[in-house]
């Protein structure tokens, strides 16, 4: 019987070092597989000649997240007007592109490894008062509870951590003077019909004067216009609205929505930087699929300190619903804005194969 009891022992302990073994496989594939992709995001979606699988892209662009003149804060530096890489040209503005300083401030998450209980207290000491058929059951089952539950809840506790570090303590002053800012992206795809829209998109990132509040204000408004006047075309659409409480921060954040965007266009053939206007030529590809959809980006920063959009977009009622909270922003509370859309060359084509591998994340509109 103890023979018996001994082998049974050696089989579940050697079951629960196999597990262990698995999951610290599986979180070592899945790092691997994230470093990747971390490391292609920058880089643009490549083809199989390194060449970038984008489209022409047009930019226009204003405003910052400074704080107010007079704030205890003072002011913070603005970007360069290329984002973090600088210049113009290709899908990042022509320069290498470089996180800032410090990196992104989102919780760092890997896996954590709770090691196996010792067998030699359990097992084949003489004299020992634990026998071990009675505790091999709970050893399996607290190895396993606490490889599964213990990563959960440390990364929890980060996660709780590191919001309320970044919450500033006995902040005063109301949505307009404090730290906190809303960031907001809401993507619009269209089919390839809305031509018209395509135009208005141009004229008005050509003519509009960002270096001010009322211009900026003044494009989001056109452009929240020019959608809502195009309902027969909308196809999909995707929103996301997060509030920060550090200007640094929501900085971070905007840059990342603008860069992740901007390396899906394989040249920006028109960049309106704060009243700075530049053009370049685009050659499509001659093989290039016929036109089917146009994508309209906007990427709204805002002094309010809850998010605009907090319902996903599934219908065109809650399109419309949201493209009229951003146009309701009045200037005071706009502190950013890009419009950015794809293709903007008139020769240029974004075809359905092209919008699945682009723009994944998108939802068909019921």
């Amino acid at each position: 019987m103890a023979a018996a009891k001994a082998k049974h022992s050696r089989r579940v302990y050697q079951a629960i070092v196999l597990l262990l073994a698995l999951s610290c496989l599986g979180f070592w594939v899945e790092n691997r597989l994230a470093a990747r992709r971390l490391q292609a995001r920058p880089m643009g979606l490549l083809g199989e000649d390194n060449t970038a699988l984008g489209l022409s892209g047009g930019r226009a662009r204003g405003g910052g997240f400074g704080a107010p003149s007079g704030s205890p804060g003072g002011s913070m530096p603005m970007p360069a007007p290329g984002g973090y890489g600088g210049g113009l040209g290709g899908g990042y503005g022509g320069g290498p592109y470089s996180y800032p300083p410090g990196g992104y401030p989102y919780p760092r998450t890997g896996p954590v490894v709770v090691p196996a209980p010792y067998p030699g207290g359990y097992i084949g000491y003489p004299g020992s008062a634990v026998t071990v058929g009675g505790d091999v059951g709970l050893l399996f089952l607290l190895g396993v509870l606490g490889f599964m539950v213990l990563p959960l809840l440390l990364n929890l506790l980060k996660l709780k951590g590191g919001q309320s570090a970044s919450r500033p303590r006995g902040q005063v002053g109301n949505e307009l003077t404090n730290d906190t800012v809303t960031v907001t992206l809401l993507q619009v795809a269209l089919l390839s019909q809305a031509r018209t829209l395509q135009a208005e998109l141009e004229a008005m990132a050509s003519r509009t004067d960002l270096d001010t509040k009322a211009g900026l204000s003044r494009l989001l408004q056109e452009s929240v216009l020019a959608l809502l006047r195009s309902p027969e075309y909308w196809s999909h659409a995707k929103v996301t609205s997060q509030t920060v409480h550090s200007r640094a921060q929501a900085a971070q954040m905007f840059e990342q929505l603008s860069v992740t965007e901007r390396s899906k266009f394989a040249r920006e053939t028109l960049v309106n930087l704060g009243g700075k206007l530049q053009r370049s030529t685009y050659t499509p590809p001659s093989d290039a699929d016929p036109a089917a959809y146009l994508v309209v980006t906007l990427i709204v920063g805002t002094a309010d300190d809850h998010p605009l959009l907090n319902q996903p977009v599934h219908s065109a009622s809650d399109l419309q619903a949201a493209l009229r909270r951003l146009g309701a922003v009045t200037p005071d509370y706009l502190m950013v804005y890009e419009l950015l859309w794809t293709p903007q060359d008139p020769s240029d084509s974004l075809s359905y194969d092209q919008l699945l591998l682009h723009f994944p994340d998108l939802t068909q509109i019921a």
